[in-house]
C-alpha cells in the first residue's frame, strides 16, 4: 500500500511483523487499540528459524483464538538425551507429567512459516490494525505527545506515521533500537554454529535416534532435534579454522551431517552459519519507544526459548498498553515492562548458558570431569528433568510485597467442569484480566477482602464453587504444594501476590494502584 503523511495518529506503531510483532499487533487489535504495523518483507520467511515453543505460548495462541488453527503444525517435543565423552547418558531433559499445569502440552516443536502466517493473518483481520508491508524505517523522533516514524517505500518515496507509542520488533539488527540509541549488554556467549534443517526420508529416519540429543562431544558439540513430521534439525559447532561460509554450502553441510545421514537420506531445507550470542538491551524503554523480541535480546538456542521470550515480551507490554490507553492507568505502569522482562531474560539466558556450558566443553579432561560430576549428583541414575523447571519466575517489577516462591510465576490453567458435562479451559470461561483465585478452604472473609481494590475490574473465583469446579485437580494440587489460600493473578497470568489471610489479601489489593 502507498502511505502518504498519515492524518491519523495511531495509539501504537509496531516496526516488524515477525512473530513478536504479529502477536503484539493481534493482542492490541483484539482490544480495539488503533495499531499500525509495518515490515520490509511482504511475506513470512519460508524457512524455519525457531523450532520449539512451550505451554505458556500455546496459552497465548488460545487467548488470541488461533490455537486450533496452529495445532496441526505442533508436535510434542521429545526428551533431550545428553551424551558424554564416552557415549554415556549424563543428563535427560523431559517435560512435566499430565495433568498439564496450563492444560497444553508443556513443550512442543513446530513449523514456523505456517504458524507465522496464521499470526499475521490474525493481526491483519483486526479492524483497528493497519498493516503496511514493503516499508523500511529510516528515522524516528519523539516529542511530548507522539513518536514520528519516517518510512521508506520500495519505490524510494517516504511517508510519516505518528503514534503515541512505538514497539521495535524488528529483529537482532533493529533499526528502532539503533535510532532510539538503546545499547546492548553482552552476557558473555559468542560461538560459531551451523544450523541445518533437513526433510528426512524413510530410509534416513531409520538411521536416526528416537529422541532429541545433545552430543556433549569436545571434538564437535552438536544438537539434534526431532521436529514435526520428517523435519529434523541439527545445530553443529564450527571448529576453529573452519570457514562458516564453506560449512554452510550444501557440500560442506553434508560433510558435517555424515555421522547421521548421506545425501540419499533427505533434502536440505535450510543451512546457515550463525554466531550464537547472549545479549540483552540495556534499557527496554526510551520515552515512547520500546523494544521487544530479538530487538531486545538474543540467547543461545540450547533450550529453544528464543521465540518464547519474544512472545512473553509482547504479552507483558500489551496488557500494560491496554491499561494505559483504555483503562486510565498511569504511563509509569509501562516502566515496569522493561524492569521485569530484562531481569527475566537475563536470568533465563544465564541458565541457558549453564546448559550450553555442559554441551560445549572443549577440553576432554574437563568434559570427563563434567560427566563424572553429573552422574555423581544423581547417584549414577539419570532421571528426567522437566524443561519447565529451568524457567525462572519474575523477581522484580509489578509484584506484591509478600515474598513467596510462587510469586512471579505463571498461574495454572485448569480444565473446568461445565454444566453440560463438557470440560473447558479456564481462560475460555474467565478471559485474561485481574483475578483473585481462592482455595476451596478459604473462608468467606477472603471474598470480602477482595473488594479492597482500585482496579477497573477484578474477578473473584473460589475453587470448588458451583461455577469454578475443576476436572483434574491441577489447582488443588497447586494450592496444596504452595500452602496458600489466595493468589492475585495479573492479566498476563503471572502471579502478582500470594496471601494466607484475608488481611494480607486486602493489604496487597489496596496497594495495587495502576492509575
Amino acid at each position: 500500500m502507498r502511505l502518504e503523511i498519515s492524518l491519523e495518529t495511531f495509539d501504537v506503531a509496531i516496526v516488524g511483523f515477525g512473530p513478536t510483532g504479529a502477536i503484539a499487533a493481534g493482542l492490541l487489535g483484539k482490544k480495539g487499540i488503533r495499531t499500525f504495523v509495518c515490515d520490509k518483507s511482504h511475506d513470512v520467511y519460508d524457512k524455519p528459524r525457531a523450532i520449539a515453543l512451550d505451554h505458556e505460548i500455546s496459552r497465548v495462541f488460545q487467548h488470541m483464538g488461533v490455537g486450533k488453527s496452529i495445532k496441526p503444525f505442533l508436535e510434542p517435543f521429545t526428551d533431550s538425551v545428553y551424551y558424554g565423552v564416552d557415549g554415556q547418558v549424563i543428563k535427560r531433559m523431559s517435560t512435566v507429567a499430565a495433568p498439564y499445569p496450563l492444560s497444553h502440552t508443556p513443550s512442543v516443536v513446530f513449523t514456523q512459516p505456517p504458524v507465522e502466517k496464521i499470526l499475521r493473518e490474525y493481526a491483519s483481520s483486526q479492524a483497528s490494525v493497519t498493516v503496511a508491508l514493503g516499508l523500511s524505517l529510516t528515522d524516528l523522533t519523539q516529542d511530548a505527545e507522539h513518536a514520528t516514524l519516517v518510512l521508506q517505500h520500495e519505490d524510494g518515496h517516504t511517508s510519516q506515521v505518528k503514534a503515541k507509542y512505538v514497539i521495535g520488533c524488528d529483529g537482532a539488527s533493529s533499526s528502532v533500537r539503533s535510532l532510539a540509541d538503546i545499547q546492548l549488554e553482552d552476557l558473555g556467549f559468542d560461538e560459531p554454529w551451523l544450523v541445518v534443517d533437513v526433510m528426512v526420508n524413510e530410509r534416513g529416519l531409520a538411521k536416526l535416534p528416537a529422541n532429541s540429543v545433545q552430543y556433549c562431544n569436545p571434538e564437535r558439540p552438536a544438537t539434534y532435534v526431532i521436529g514435526p513430521g520428517n523435519h529434523r534439525r541439527w545445530e553443529i559447532s564450527i571448529n576453529p579454522g573452519e570457514d562458516p561460509k564453506d560449512v554452510a554450502t550444501p557440500e560442506g553441510t553434508w560433510k558435517l551431517l555424515a555421522p547421521w545421514l548421506t545425501e540419499d537420506d533427505g533434502t536440505l531445507w535450510r543451512q546457515a552459519s550463525y554466531r550464537f550470542h547472549a545479549l540483552v538491551a540495556e534499557t527496554w524503554r526510551k520515552k515512547r519507544v520500546f523494544v521487544a523480541g530479538d530487538a531486545a535480546h538474543q540467547q543461545p538456542p540450547f533450550l529453544g526459548q528464543g521465540m518464547c521470550q519474544g512472545v512473553r515480551d509482547a504479552v507483558n507490554l500489551c496488557w500494560r498498553l491496554e491499561a494505559v490507553l483504555k483503562d486510565g492507568a498511569a504511563d509509569t505502569l509501562l516502566d515496569s515492562y522493561g524492569v521485569e522482562r530484562k531481569a527475566h531474560v537475563t536470568d533465563l539466558t544465564t541458565r541457558i548458558k549453564g546448559i550450553g556450558k555442559i554441551i560445549t566443553e572443549r577440553d576432554v579432561e574437563k568434559a570427563r570431569a563434567r560427566d563424572a560430576k553429573l552422574l555423581a549428583e544423581c547417584d549414577g541414575v539419570v532421571k528426567p528433568m522437566p524443561r519447565q523447571d529451568v524457567q525462572p519466575p519474575l523477581t522484580v517489577g509489578l509484584l506484591g510485597s509478600i515474598e513467596h516462591p510462587a510469586r512471579g510465576s505463571i498461574f495454572p490453567q485448569p480444565l473446568l467442569n461445565q454444566p453440560d458435562g463438557e470440560k473447558a479451559r479456564m481462560d475460555d470461561i474467565y478471559p485474561a484480566g485481574w483475578k483473585v483465585v481462592l482455595r476451596a478452604t478459604a473462608s468467606d472473609d477472603f471474598t470480602s477482602a477482595s473488594t479492597h481494590h482500585h482496579l477497573t475490574s477484578l474477578a473473584v473465583l473460589k475453587l470448588g464453587s458451583s461455577t469454578f469446579s475443576e476436572a483434574e485437580g491441577v489447582l488443588a494440587q497447586w494450592f496444596e504444594k504452595h500452602q496458600v489460600q489466595a493468589a492475585i493473578v495479573r492479566p498476563d497470568h503471572y502471579i502478582y501476590g500470594i496471601c494466607n489471610t484475608p488481611q494480607e489479601l486486602a493489604t496487597e489489593l489496596d496497594a495495587l494502584k495502576l492509575a
